[in-house]
């Protein structure tokens, strides 16, 4: 049975940023990132180009009441940073276990904003998650180490479909076992 979704979202405190709720303001520069093919081709859902009114429509889901994925904005702006630097989410499964997923703007590439928030995220298990899978196209291994250096095990193989590059793609599974 899917477990019961949450509909109060925890603001969760990281050391250079916090993970917040999204909010509609959020969707112009989430245009601006996702519309970098970069980031599109990194990712299973995000097509490239992106489409008009994608980025408004994608916040308005994320903040609707029954969702099953929960998204956080990457939020710098206490600390002097920007007010959104990436995305990163739980999608609900069911067993007490979600799928994590994440992307970051191309300029906070290799500064260790995305391993903080996947560590604060898995430390605060704001779902009361068992288990939290990832999967990274194997051509990212900048995601892997992120997923690594999070305590994640690596679980095998397998391949995912990429709507931005239109193809079935490489990925390798990973879990991180909270209870």
């Amino acid at each position: 049975m899917k477990q019961e979704t949450i509909l109060a979202q925890p603001v969760i405190e990281a050391p250079r940023m916090l993970l917040r709720p999204l909010r509609p303001s959020d969707a112009g520069l989430m245009a601006l990132y996702a519309s970098d093919r970069r980031v599109a081709e990194m990712t299973t859902t995000i097509p490239h180009p992106l489409p008009p009114g994608a980025a408004e429509a994608f916040v308005a889901q994320a903040m609707k009441p029954g969702r099953d994925e929960v998204v956080w904005a990457m939020d710098a702006t206490e600390m002097g940073g920007g007010e959104l630097m990436g995305l990163i989410s739980l999608q609900q499964m069911d067993r007490g276990q979600s799928e994590i997923g994440y992307w970051v703007a191309p300029a906070m590439w290799n500064t260790g904003f995305a391993s903080e928030a996947v560590r604060a995220l898995v430390q605060a298990n704001p779902l009361e998650n068992q288990t939290i899978f990832a999967s990274v196209f194997q051509d990212n291994p900048g995601s892997a180490r992120v997923l690594t250096n999070a305590g994640f095990d690596y679980l095998g193989d397998a391949e995912a479909f990429s709507v931005a590059r239109n193809a079935k793609v490489a990925t390798w599974t990973y879990l991180k076992r909270l209870a």
